[in-house]
């Protein structure tokens, strides 16, 4: 698989990103470790070698299942991690950091991230500066290679950039959630920062597999996703079966289809997660979807019609 540069860095990373959320197990269901670390593995076979996950995915489960899935082929990876909101003060990055470096049995991460910006998820408020520091050590010592950042707004985006350099954000991203476009991607197209877009297949609703009516097993956080939720759902369905003759002209599924356009956006790679090496195998295959021009702006158009309803909240989930 063709690799592109991360941000300014001397990174390469794989358009298509293996996605671990679910590997952690909490907050999803029905996920075995052995399906995992298959799904991983395969991953690896198939050329995407740009691994994504968080030390709050299962409190480090995930991170650990990496470790094990791809412990012996660590030289010919990209991990990329990341601290989460409640663990930004100076010391708690280091120790956030050096748990995630034993989860991952590496004695370096390649990008490490801050999840959500400070204060969030009624998280205490440290300086970004402070933050910063940290992450800038770090990254003098060899722990780390690069640092991005995670939900954060072209203003958070900017403010960091003032105190190191940021190769990239991960923002919510895909034909069905657009918010990213207004500010965020310009912003990045001007100082060269890569996007790592996360959901971008709408949590599997790009796929089609939902039907007319999903529903969840008691446990799963999708049940509270915007999108799921009327009148979003109904403009969601309008919009996938306008996508489908454009996949079957393709000869290619509607995940394909939604992957392929998402990495043809400026500055733009996705994390796809996969519960199965299947699913994994599927994901992969996108790359060969040789959209033309006329196509990526058709299927805009159509996306847009969801899109276009929904307001500026980045969180994608009504959570109480």
């Amino acid at each position: 698989m063709e690799t592109r540069q991360l941000g300014n860095s001397n990174l390469y990373i794989t358009p298509i990103i293996m996605g671990t959320w679910q590997a952690g197990k909490r907050m999803w269901v029905g996920i075995e470790d052995s399906d995992s670390i298959k799904a991983i593995r395969e991953a690896f076979e198939s050329g995407i070698t740009t691994i994504d996950t968080a030390e709050v995915y299962g409190e480090g489960h995930s991170e650990r299942i990496v470790g094990q899935a791809l412990k012996d082929v660590r030289d010919q990876v990209i991990y990329a991690t990341k601290v989460f909101a409640n663990h930004l003060k100076y010391d708690q990055v280091l120790t956030a950091c050096h748990h995630s470096l034993k989860n991952l049995q590496t004695d370096y991460i390649d990008l490490y991230q801050i999840h959500w910006p400070s204060g969030s998820w009624n998280s205490e408020i440290v300086p970004i500066e402070e933050t910063m520091k940290a992450l800038n050590d770090l990254k003098q010592e060899g722990k780390i290679r690069a640092i991005g950042v995670s939900n954060f707004s072209r203003e958070q985006l900017a403010e960091a950039l003032q105190y190191g350099n940021i190769e990239s954000i991960q923002p919510p991203y895909s034909l069905l959630w657009r918010g990213v476009e207004k500010e965020i991607q310009p912003y990045c197209v001007k100082h060269n920062i890569s996007i790592i877009a996360y959901s971008s297949l709408a949590q599997g609703i790009l796929t089609g597999k939902f039907g007319t009516k999903p529903s969840f097993a008691e446990g799963d956080h999708r049940k509270d996703h915007r999108l799921f939720q009327s009148p979003h759902w109904e403009r969601v369905q309008t919009a996938l079966s306008q996508l489908e003759p454009i996949a079957n002209k393709y000869n290619c599924t509607l995940g394909q289809l939604s992957i392929a356009w998402l990495i043809r956006q400026p500055k733009t790679n996705a994390i796809i997660g996969a519960r199965n090496s299947q699913q994994v195998k599927q994901n992969s295959q996108a790359m060969e979807v040789n959209l033309t021009q006329e196509d990526v702006m058709k299927i805009s158009d159509i996306s847009y019609e969801v899109t276009k309803h929904l307001d500026n909240n980045p969180v994608m989930w009504n959570f109480e």
